[in-house]
């Protein structure tokens, strides 16, 4: 998968999965990963699906329905993908914490909903259910940041709220900020999401 890493200043800080939104790369979180936690290594992956030119994780058949045996298909590749980057760059594989907008926090979603210990955690911007039905894995403990907009056009409030009711009843301990910027990723959400990073994993 094209990709880029970065090596962090601290080796025990997490290893921060970068996973970008509809038509972004590999570049677009880094910003956010210095907020995030700045001495971390960083793994940041392009989608390598494409829609109408424009890099995904995974295929949807229309905005909000997602092709389902693409995603699982593409969430077992990403997860593959992790483990021989880890062996690649020297980095424990039980160590890495997802930040992922949009299309990017839905895969990053995905991975928790279909492996145990895929994430050490996760920082979602604006992520959907990646499925229904299916059994979670066990996720006790396992730190997860929901940035969820009350007017979000694209994700409703109710779809965020399912979504941490599921993770909490796999027994992730999780938070949603809420916030009225629609679908955008703005500047006082990634604020929260460092200040809760921080509080999950003090170094």
């Amino acid at each position: 998968m094209k990709h880029l890493f970065q090596t962090g200043t601290d080796p025990n800080a997490p290893v921060l999965l970068l996973l970008h939104g509809t038509g972004g790369n590999e570049h677009d979180l880094l910003p956010l990963a210095q907020l995030l936690s700045p001495s971390s290594s960083v793994l940041s992956v392009r989608g390598s699906v494409l829609e109408n030119g424009m890099p995904r994780f995974f295929r949807r058949l229309t905005e909000g329905i997602f092709d389902e045996e693409d995603l699982k298909f593409r969430t077992k590749e990403l997860y593959g993908f992790i483990a021989e980057a880890s062996e690649t760059y020297g980095f424990s594989r039980d160590n890495v914490v997802a930040a992922g907008y949009s299309n990017g926090a839905n895969i990053a979603g995905s991975l928790l909903f279909h492996y145990a210990n895929a994430l050490r955690g996760a920082v979602l911007h604006h992520p959907m259910v990646p499925l229904r039905g299916l059994a979670l894995p066990d996720m006790t403990n396992v730190p997860i940041f929901i940035g969820a907009g009350t007017n979000d056009p694209i994700c409703s409030a109710t779809e965020s709220e399912e979504l941490a009711s599921l993770l909490q009843g796999a027994g992730a301990s999780v938070t949603v900020h809420w916030e009225g910027n629609g679908h955008r990723l703005s500047s006082t959400e990634v604020q929260r999401a460092a200040e809760w990073f921080k509080a999950a994993f003090p170094s």
